[in-house]
């Protein structure tokens, strides 16, 4: 009698796994916002050794374990960072994904002349710092790209696409649109863009926006929807009420850049870096 009971039970189970209701195709798979991913790992790239202490003392601002938590990166995650600059994030980003996932720094074309002399320099620093330390970084990718019209690797190849302060200078230069497009393309169906930047106040003016390189938040995510984007969630993480993004010299006014006279470093320094918007967006399955 007990040995049938236990068979019927068992048939049953199997039944319902069998007619158990199929997870909607087109529904993006949800970033758990705020758990630390995958500890250990996590913790030895944020707390390597090879963060120098200028880098470090940026965390208080720039708050990169909850900023990556919250955008979900996976350590096995195929991820491009748009235009990393002097590697601040690629310091955290490569040695996590070094040996599960995959980083591409996406660098601006250096064989194209004529362009601002900072993206030569900033792109040789990032080459020599990868080539000099492969036991830390391993191999990370550095695709180059045009400005103009640009591509960030074979389409539906990406898990995350992350860019850091850098969306207020593609306003400036009046072809956003073209980077957020390019962004959607490179996306595996249900991938991740994570934006940060700085946040103006509602109702600021394009012109506004353009000098002194804070946006609004409604302007990113025109442009992320515009591409095909759907905004999943937005986050205080990177906020800074001190902040009234309201400086004779912009944003650069505030530190790091620090655009300011002398006499003036106190009032500057006691703000900190600039109040930042922090967006999640899901391309559609």
């Amino acid at each position: 009698m007990l040995r049938s009971i236990v068979i019927s039970l068992a048939a049953l189970l199997a039944c319902s796994a069998t007619h158990a209701a199929p997870a909607p195709a087109d529904k993006p798979t949800a970033a758990r916002p705020h758990a630390k991913p995958h500890a250990t790992a996590f913790d030895a790239a944020i707390n390597g050794s090879w963060r120098n202490a200028k880098d470090r003392a940026r965390d208080q601002y720039r708050h990169p374990a909850q900023t990556l938590a919250f955008f979900g990166v996976k350590p096995d995650d195929a991820v491009v960072e748009i235009t990393p600059g002097g590697g601040w994030y690629a310091d955290i980003l490569a040695p996590y994904l070094r040996n599960r996932g995959h980083y591409a720094a996406a660098i601006w074309d250096d064989a194209i002349p004529n362009q601002p002399e900072y993206r030569y320099r900033l792109n040789k620093a990032l080459r020599e710092k990868f080539s000099a330390a492969p036991q830390i970084y391993g191999t990370p990718a550095l695709p180059v790209f045009d400005p103009a019209k640009p591509v960030f690797g074979t389409p539906g190849s990406a898990d995350m696409v992350l860019t850091f302060r850098n969306a207020h200078n593609w306003v400036a230069d009046g072809n956003a649109d073209t980077y957020f497009r390019a962004f959607f393309d490179v996306l595996k169906p249900g991938g991740t863009l994570g934006v940060a930047d700085h946040r103006a106040k509602p109702g600021t003016s394009l012109e506004t926006m353009k000098k002194t390189g804070y946006l609004t938040e409604a302007l990113v995510i025109q442009l992320a929807t515009q591409a095909g984007f759907k905004l999943e969630a937005k986050s205080q993480i990177n906020a800074n009420p001190k902040d009234n993004a309201n400086h004779p010299n912009g944003v650069w006014t505030l530190p790091p850049t620090n655009q300011h006279d002398a006499a003036d470093d106190a009032k500057y320094q006691a703000i900190g870096e600039s109040d930042r918007m922090t967006l999640r967006f899901r391309k559609p399955r």
